[in-house]
């Protein structure tokens, strides 16, 4: 994947946070919902772009979206951390047209998507 997400944390304003109240997707998960649904790749190029079977991204894009769906529904904070995946090492090596690290001109860096 490109990058780590920007922010990792997501949910009600109003809610008193506590551990039954959240939500963990891994950040396999986002990037399966960011190419998935944000960049319009199908999940054969989701699957070739994270370097992984198919039915793999078929796997983890389910189990991201019921994670979405549960903190929408009953209320519960989304945090994104763990999971399996490599970033991509940059412009020599960039990773596809689905690459964000590397857009409007502007190449990121690691450290600029690092959780406080």
């Amino acid at each position: 994947m490109c990058c780590l997400p920007e922010i990792n944390r997501f949910g009600p304003l109003d809610l008193n946070v506590d551990e039954a109240n959240f939500v963990t997707m891994t950040v396999d998960e986002y990037e399966a919902i960011r190419l998935i649904d944000l960049e319009g790749f199908t999940q054969e190029e989701c699957a070739k772009q994270m370097g992984v079977a198919r039915t793999t991204v078929q796997g983890i894009y389910a189990e991201a979206r019921k994670k979405i769906a549960e903190s929408l529904v009953n209320g519960k904070v989304l945090l994104i951390e763990g999971g399996e995946y490599r970033l991509c090492e940059g412009l020599e090596n960039g990773c596809g047209r689905g690459c964000r690290r590397h857009r409007h001109g502007r190449r990121f860096a690691d450290s600029d998507f690092l959780a406080p």
